[in-house]
């Protein structure tokens, strides 16, 4: 049995970075950069009014309240910037600035003198003093070209992709997906959700989490299996897995010491090497990380819910994020909201939920019904709270790692656990 930090550092080191695809940018949603983005534009591309008013030559110095401006042209967004005569121009939010003017005076600092037979404003007289450069968007302010704007390693989320089109960046480099494979042991393992329980049987809930759990990751899930607890048929099904050319093989159930454990002596007789069998953690204990003859990683977890949901957060997603250059995960660290007690020896890793306390400060609350087996306590945690192995009485407000339900922010709540 091995300690929680050698077991990641241990599956970090057995990754290799993936290849690099190059995808549009419209469906690099959830990809990660593999290299720099570098701007080919001006963000703005050129001078604009942020407010819809009239456009003022300032030339340097403030203009004062109560002048009066011969309205000598219009100009909306979507027009071509051009140089107009002195006096005022109309211009609508976005509109090019045209050359020569310099400030922006919003529609309603302004008292209109005279309008024409249309309607439109002829004459002016101004209600503020006007400096130069207000509400003015200058050409390049938010990002200049030649600019890095997104570094290789970042996810591409929603505002990244915003950027991207701003840009007019239609292909990108990303690293390939991840390509995973599940398998899922036991005759007890019932699929069908339509099907009645025969006696003895259980519904698979672990297959359906893993997958939907790694496609939200933007992981390709080759494959889902369940298998009975057969060695045969279980290599079998690693055999068509490595012949799909998938990264990874997960495996659920079957890693423990009991006599239908058969999954470590499996992997032997197929050639794998077992890196590590056990870590020093409650629940998930038995989690076995092994490499396959083809180069693909295995990790084995164990059956109960959540011991494959800790297997998944805390050894599959850190191999995930090493394969795509990510960095190594930074966890928050968050006072107790409660006093707890636990064995040494183990680490803990608790279902938990972070939110606001009284004082304004982050709190974080550890969940009744942590057994491994009871999936309920799951939909209301927002977090895993980590609580050390060589630590036995925890008080309220002592600090502990806290990480997200997956490698991305806690999601906070104000509402307030009662343990």
């Amino acid at each position: 049995m091995i300690s929680f930090e050698q077991a990641q550092r241990t599956i970090i080191a057995a990754c290799r970075r993936l290849p690099m695809d190059v995808v549009e940018s419209t469906q690099a949603f959830g990809r990660v950069l593999a290299e720099d983005v570098i701007s080919p534009e001006n963000l703005p591309p050129f001078d604009n009014s942020a407010m819809d008013g009239f456009a003022l030559a300032c030339t340097g110095a403030p203009l004062a309240a109560g002048r009066e401006f011969e309205v000598t042209g219009a100009i909306a967004a979507g027009d071509a910037p051009g140089a107009l005569a002195a006096g005022a121009v109309e211009i609508m939010t976005g509109a090019p600035v045209p050359a020569g003017f310099d400030a922006i005076l919003p529609v309603e600092q302004v008292e209109v003198l005279e309008r024409d037979s249309n309607g439109r404003p002829i004459r002016i007289r101004t209600l503020a003093e006007v400096v130069p450069g207000v509400h003015v968007r200058r050409r390049g302010q938010d990002i200049v070209c030649g600019q890095a704007v997104l570094p290789a390693g970042a996810p591409i989320d929603a505002a990244a992709k915003m950027l991207l089109a701003a840009l007019g960046i239609a292909d990108v480099s990303v690293f390939a997906r991840p390509r995973v494979a599940i398998l899922c042991t036991g005759r007890e393992l019932l699929d069908d959700p339509r099907s009645p329980l025969a006696p003895g049987q259980i519904r698979n809930s672990n297959g359906p989490f893993l997958a939907d759990r790694l496609a939200g990751l933007g992981v390709d899930v080759c494959s889902r299996e369940t298998v009975p607890d057969e060695s045969g048929a279980f290599l079998a099904a690693v055999r068509r897995s490595i012949q799909a050319h998938v990264d990874i093989v997960i495996s659920t159930g079957a890693v423990s010491m009991g006599r239908y454990d058969f999954v470590p002596e499996a992997l032997r007789e197929l050639g794998a090497e077992i890196v590590f069998h056990k870590v020093a953690i409650r629940p998930g204990k038995p989690v076995l990380f092994a490499r396959l003859p083809s180069g693909a990683l295995f990790f084995g977890l164990p059956g109960n819910p959540i011991s494959s949901a800790v297997g998944l957060r805390f050894f599959v997603q850190p191999a995930l994020r090493a394969m795509q250059g990510l960095p190594v995960e930074m966890p928050l660290r968050l006072p107790l909201a409660q006093p707890i007690e636990k064995k040494t020896g183990l680490r803990f890793l608790q279902k938990a939920r972070v939110s606001v306390a009284g004082t304004g400060g982050l709190q974080v609350h550890l969940l009744p019904g942590q057994e491994s087996f009871r999936i309920q306590p799951l939909l209301a945690a927002n977090a895993w709270a980590v609580l050390p192995e060589d630590i036995e009485k925890f008080s309220a407000g002592d600090l502990v790692e806290t990480h997200g339900l997956e490698h991305v922010a806690v999601s906070i709540t104000t509402s307030v656990i009662t343990p």
